[in-house]
């Protein structure tokens, strides 16, 4: 499968190279591939400069947002919540249209500081303005409620299977995007309903912070325990 990754940030990249390791044809978008490739200076998270980690991803090649949605059959917008709407817009309404569009993006706004906030909450989603922005985009919303690692390689946790879940108003597109999750390694996928239920999904994050603070690792996962 041709899959465009739209954003080269620590979920960009842990996306980008585990989809390439299945065997797809992965193209890595950003917007200026120039600028983008020349960085000699580790990320936000400390990891590796990027032209180091591209030098270690031949399989994977750079482009820009327009390039990689064009010759996508599905998009991940892994870009920073707050850009997503600019970098879907520089990928263009029109190859968007039809596609599969997966949004792991969060909403958060640092506008008042840290914590961070959601913006927007409760009566609307990010993936919904996305859905609404780009209609002939078949949405799907998932992996946002995870640490890059765990989106990857959910069996790392020690404490066996953990859930994701997914929203959309395609079921056509929801199928392909839950085989995707299957493939790297997600057994209990969710499906939450319409695109309107990605608020739930998004508003997990405020959760998720305070457990990161509590906790002092990301390496950890909600898991939705049924009665037997």
């Amino acid at each position: 499968m041709k899959i465009a990754v739209l954003g080269t940030g620590t979920v960009g990249r842990a996306l980008s190279a585990a989809f390439n390791r299945l065997g797809h044809e992965v193209v890595l978008g950003t917007r200026d591939p120039g600028e983008t490739a020349a960085r000699t200076t580790p990320d936000a998270m400390g990891g590796p400069p990027f032209n180091e980690w591209l030098a270690g991803h031949r399989g994977i090649r750079l482009a820009t947002f327009a390039e990689a949605a064009g010759d996508s059959e599905v998009v991940v917008n892994a870009t920073n919540g707050a850009a997503s709407l600019a970098a879907l817009a520089a990928a263009g309404e029109a190859r968007l249209a039809g596609k599969i569009l997966v949004d792991v993006s969060n909403p958060l706004d640092f506008s008042q500081g840290r914590p961070p906030v959601l913006n927007p909450v409760n009566t609307e989603s990010l993936a919904e303005r996305i859905q609404r922005a780009f209609p002939e985009a078949r949405v799907v919303k998932t992996l946002n409620t995870m640490n890059a690692g765990l989106m990857v390689e959910p069996r790392r946790l020690a404490d066996g299977e953990h859930s994701v879940f997914v929203s959309g108003d395609d079921a056509g597109a929801k199928k392909v995007v839950t085989g995707l999750l299957a493939e790297l390694g997600h057994r209990d996928v969710i499906d939450l309903g319409d695109i309107t239920s990605a608020r739930g999904a998004e508003m997990v994050l405020p959760l998720w912070l305070r457990l990161f603070g509590a906790l002092g690792t990301p390496d950890f996962n909600f898991k939705v325990v049924r009665r037997g």
